[in-house]
């Protein structure tokens, strides 16, 4: 089923994005060429950041939650945790789907801060990021939460074509498939929650 989705997927890029590479390539440029290098060192910091940040947030918040019997940060923690799962396997299926080669391989101008041989859209980083941000932003809907959650995972986005990793579009859909898979696996935790619930409901004797 997934792969038909992700097939369906590349002949509609086949048919509609790939005409629209030259407004992707030269978005690149504006940004990648003109970019002050000196700050190539922070962005890569940035960038690095969005594997384990993603990774440890949803350990960190299943263990305390653990460890302290507290059901507020243990669903959070279930939901990030699935959420990259889901991510990273419509990314990486995506991805060697379409096999899209990196800019910099393909347009030598491009400065490429480091190397990477694996097909370019979508961006991991951007999707790990976005799921992460969107996972804690739908747990806790806040602003003191959404506004630097979204705001690290858009400089992780931003961060990737400043280095010269991406295209706009890789970023783009990168974004929306982590953003995607966190509202998915957020909703589908609320509905088998509220099914168990309906199946082992909590006792309330004793509670007066």
């Amino acid at each position: 089923m997934i792969q038909r989705l992700i097939l369906t997927f590349v002949l509609v890029f086949n048919l509609h994005v790939a005409p629209a590479q030259n407004l992707d390539i030269n978005l690149l440029r504006d940004i990648n060429l003109h970019r002050s290098k000196s700050l190539d060192g922070t962005y890569n910091v940035i960038t690095n950041s969005a594997v384990p940040l993603s990774f440890a947030a949803p350990v960190i918040f299943w263990g305390i939650g653990k460890i302290s019997g507290n059901e507020q940060l243990i669903k959070p923690g279930v939901i990030a945790g699935s959420a990259i799962v889901l991510t990273l396997t419509v990314s990486y299926l995506t991805k060697y789907t379409v096999n899209r080669s990196r800019p910099y391989k393909t347009y030598p101008d491009i400065e490429s801060y480091t190397s990477d041989n694996t097909p370019s859209f979508p961006s991991n980083h951007t999707s790990v990021a976005f799921s992460t941000a969107t996972s804690f932003s739908l747990s806790y809907p806040k602003w003191y939460v959404i506004v630097p959650a979204y705001t690290w995972a858009s400089a992780v986005g931003y961060s990737r074509l400043h280095l010269g990793e991406h295209y706009p579009s890789d970023v783009l859909v990168g974004a929306i498939i982590g953003t995607g898979s966190a509202f998915v696996c957020y909703k589908l935790n609320n509905w088998i929650m509220g099914k168990y619930h309906r199946v082992f409901p909590v006792s309330k004797k004793g509670l007066d």
